[in-house]
């Protein structure tokens, strides 16, 4: 798979994240917009490796996180622990659920979620509240398997 790291590197300094463009910042980049659900660095490594890029583990990892801290990819933990990563069309907060067996996302709203959330956070004399919500389980096409 070829990856457009060109295309990707102007979309870091279109949003002016403050992320600096690079070749290898641009092929993580690019290789996340062709995927669906979340991924590790381990396997964006084996991936970006697979299509000929020559980028070490550790530069995945930094780019990911200085990604994240953008806010130009999301990052969850699943329920072992492990973080992955994935680049969301949807700018403004919300939470996802992720299947567990194949990282398969959907992005969804929680109007329960953040009304909850406020009244928690009123309720015990907290403002300027932030929360991360996810749900993992097992997706349809993971289920028929």
């Amino acid at each position: 798979m070829a990856l457009d790291s060109t295309a990707a590197g102007s979309d870091l300094r279109s949003v002016g994240a403050g992320v600096r463009a690079t070749r290898q910042r641009g092929a993580i980049i690019a290789l996340l917009e062709k995927l669906d659900g979340f991924r590790s660095a381990q396997e964006l490594h084996d991936e970006l490796r697979r299509s000929g890029a020559n980028i070490g583990l550790t530069t995945v990892y930094r780019t990911l996180q200085a990604l994240e801290s953008a806010n130009l990819v999301d990052m969850v933990r699943t329920d072992s622990g492990e973080s992955v990563y994935r680049r969301c069309a949807a700018p403004h907060h919300h939470h996802h659920l992720v299947c567990r067996s194949c990282g398969a996302a959907v992005e969804v709203s929680g109007h329960e979620v953040e009304a909850w959330a406020a009244e928690v956070a009123a309720e015990h004399g907290f403002t300027d509240v932030d929360h991360t919500v996810e749900l993992f389980g097992t997706c349809a096409g993971c289920r028929i398997r």
